[in-house]
């Protein structure tokens, strides 16, 4: 027995010996192989932006896109052909960040001045103080919602969590402005705007020379790249790669929230792009705005590029994804409302071209190359997901989650579910107008969905699979669903407590889709 414990002793003073002199320190941590996280989220890009069908079908389209990064993530990785955010910017991104439906949260138009509403005036409806101060790390902050973050809990358990591009969480002069303070470890040219000034770096990104912001539209952080030929969605991805870089020499996992302010206005030219896309004949608009969804592309390709020659693709998930529908009401070229095509609308539109969004899933030797889920999905599961592929099984959160985990369907153990409930709720005005854009609540069950208007009271009926450009109002047709789908609607929205509009004749709340 005292023989055994000898030869033990010996063993483990040799294993320790080995691994204490090697010039690589050992990390249990990294030894696990926890998956590094590439969340790649781009600002008003549609579902038909892309040379990537997410339909049975090419279109005209997905014709005059060139997308070639994206064509190769779809070939590598899962298409989802129903990913729906909300139809403007702010309340995808809470919905993102904590696994809060935008009813519960409360941050359900785009924030950027503290306890300033950006909501539009209307001559019948009063909006509510909804919450205009967005997401919050603290409960002291007036009309905002204080929530754990995905990133806090990633970096709670290992992870360096980067924010690089767009942040728009919080209204300027709240913590919640700064993604340092909502569970980054770093955070590159985040801040409470959810615009650029510029795309340029001639311009300095909307900075004024010699300053180093210029509220509210500058684009923070970048100060070495002002007066220099190079565009916004090319400096966010080199300093991205910079960021994975960093974690490498932490020997940490990384969470990547990529999260470009391409496409989003104003619409300027990416010169590696522009010109072929001029030359084609598309109006100016139309050219600029092509340009930049081909160097998002390229940002995409390039990030791949990185992880494949570093060898960190194989243990790397990718998820591409968009924070609302195109924008088609107002500066774009051609006729306005069809830049989604066959999809009715745009952003700010509870109809499809508003909500329904490109996304895919990469991640080699688990998620099965060339494969399509029809599963409808929206944004508030992707907090459940992510945590669940990052292999955190146990979570608090001072917030009650309402995504639900879609790993089963990226690892295609289980089925469509064809009766899944999802809500959209606009208790506000945006500022143009077009079809579907308005003070609405919404929600799809299976393949119905219905759409309340709370002006007048109006409510469509739709069957998606049938008429995905809801062009056939069916509420005349089957009233009995429409009480149905009311009933359910009615009620979720009463459990969260979500806000509603008042009539200004009245001061009376507007009632529930379910009380008329």
């Amino acid at each position: 027995m005292l023989m055994i414990h000898h030869f033990i002793k010996i063993a483990l003073l040799i294993y320790v010996f080995i691994f204490s002199s090697s010039t690589v320190p050992f990390d249990w941590k990294a030894s696990l192989k926890k998956p590094n996280i590439i969340f790649f989220l781009v600002d008003d890009m549609g579902w038909q932006d892309t040379s990537v069908p997410f339909w049975t079908e090419k279109t005209a389209l997905n014709l005059l896109y060139q997308t070639p990064n994206m064509e190769k993530m779809a070939t590598e990785g899962m298409k989802f052909t129903q990913a729906y955010a909300s139809s403007v910017c702010s309340p995808t991104r809470v919905s993102l960040m904590t696994g809060m439906n935008a009813a519960r949260h409360r941050v359900t138009n785009w924030t950027l001045k503290r306890n300033i509403s950006e909501d539009h005036a209307d001559d019948v409806l009063k909006m509510p103080v909804w919450n205009m101060n967005g997401l919050q790390p603290v409960d002291s902050i007036e009309n905002s919602v204080h929530a754990t973050t995905l990133p806090q809990i990633l970096k709670q358990n290992g992870y360096f969590t980067v924010h690089c591009g767009k942040a728009h969480w919080g209204a300027m002069n709240t913590p919640g402005a700064n993604p340092l303070n909502l569970g980054f470890d770093l955070n590159i040219a985040g801040h409470a705007a959810g615009a650029p000034g510029s795309y340029q770096g001639e311009k300095n990104f909307g900075n004024k020379d010699g300053d180093k912001q210029t509220l509210p539209w500058g684009v923070p952080g970048l100060g070495k790249y002002h007066g220099d030929t190079i565009n916004l969605t090319e400096v966010l991805t080199l300093e991205a790669i910079s960021a994975i870089q960093q974690a490498q020499k932490l020997n940490k996992p990384f969470f990547l929230n990529m999260s470009h302010y391409a496409v989003h206005t104003p619409l300027e030219a990416d010169a590696r792009f522009y010109k072929k896309y001029k030359n084609m004949g598309l109006e100016e608009p139309e050219a600029r705005f092509a340009s930049m969804v081909e160097g998002m592309d390229k940002s995409l390709g390039d990030l791949m590029s990185f992880l494949s020659e570093n060898n960190l693709d194989k243990n790397t998930i990718i998820v591409f994804m968009s924070d609302n529908g195109s924008l088609s009401a107002t500066a774009r070229g051609g006729q306005k409302h069809t830049h989604n095509s066959p999809l009715k609308s745009g952003k700010g539109s509870a109809y499809e071209g508003g909500i329904r969004e490109p996304m895919m899933v990469k991640w080699p030797g688990k998620v099965k190359p060339g494969t399509v889920c029809n599963q409808p999905i929206i944004a508030e599961d992707f907090f459940s997901t992510l945590l669940d592929l990052a292999g955190v099984k146990k979570i608090n959160t001072v917030q009650v989650i309402d995504g639900v985990s879609f790993t089963p369907f990226l690892f295609q153990k289980s089925k469509v579910q064809k009766d899944r409930t999802l809500v959209w709720h606009y208790p506000n005005k945006w500022g143009p107008t077009g079809p579907g854009i308005g003070t609405t609540s919404t929600i799809r069950h299976g393949n119905w969905k219905l759409i309340y208007w709370y002006k007048d009271g109006k409510k469509e009926l739709y069957r998606l699979e049938e008429d995905l450009s809801e062009n056939n109002d069916l509420a005349n047709k089957y009233p009995e669903k429409v009480d149905e789908l009311s009933a359910l609607l009615g009620e979720y929205l009463r459990k969260v407590n979500a806000d509603r509009p008042l009539f200004k004749q009245t001061n009376q709340a507007a009632p529930w889709p379910d009380e008329i």
